[in-house]
């Protein structure tokens, strides 16, 4: 993996980071999150790590995982630096905090990766349809390929349809919708997360893998 500028990108457009170094049985499911919306309130292109602020509930998601033994993974589009709008630099110190505000509640994460690439973006990394870019699920399947994950057994959390649709196309059998309606897409089931019941639900599914 090349490193720029100190930073763990696999390409120009792909953050590609092993967080912490716990060693996981090949064939374990994974819990793949999004990141934006999804862990923290979503404030469009969120480039201030001052201005980070987890979900409600976010963390027990995460440390019912990691007390499975389930690895987690950040998969997050970041068409903002494509745009311009902020650099690897920003990125860096605003997934620095959501990782940060998260251990305060002890809920660790162990995989993230980051593309950055978009059709609106510029020099290398104005790309259309780039297979890491969500709905894509390049992503998921490089997860998969690194940590050895059965990927049929994960899981998906998003807030948008492009997660649920990149969960199905990596080969995933259920997801979950933040604040958004049951439904099921060509195969994955997708449920909604929007109050405690849905909570528990998503927990007793993680606790069941």
């Amino acid at each position: 993996m090349a490193e720029t500028e100190g930073f763990p990108l696999a390409e120009p457009g792909l953050w590609l980071e092993r967080v912490r170094s716990t060693e996981f049985p090949a064939g374990r499911p994974a819990l793949f999150l999004d990141r934006d919306g999804t862990i923290n309130v979503d404030t469009g292109y969120p480039g201030d790590p001052a201005e980070v602020v987890l979900r409600d509930g976010i963390a027990p998601i995460i440390e019912a995982a990691n007390q499975r033994g389930i690895p987690v993974v950040i998969v997050t589009n970041q068409s903002g630096i494509a745009r311009g709008y902020f650099g690897w630099d920003a990125f860096a110190r605003v997934n620095g905090r959501v990782l940060e505000l998260l251990a305060e509640q002890n809920a660790f994460v162990d995989m993230v990766l980051a593309c950055a690439y978009h059709q609106a973006g510029k020099g290398p990394l104005a790309v259309a349809d780039h297979p890491m870019r969500k709905p894509n699920p390049g992503m998921l399947l490089e997860a998969g390929r690194r940590l050895g994950l059965d990927l049929k057994r994960s899981l998906i959390v998003g807030d948008k349809a492009a997660d649920m649709e990149a969960g199905q196309r990596a080969g995933l059998a259920r997801g979950w919708l933040v604040d958004r309606e049951a439904s099921t897409i060509s195969g994955l089931s997708v449920s909604p997360l929007r109050d405690p019941t849905d909570l528990e639900e998503l927990l007793a599914a993680i606790r069941s893998l």
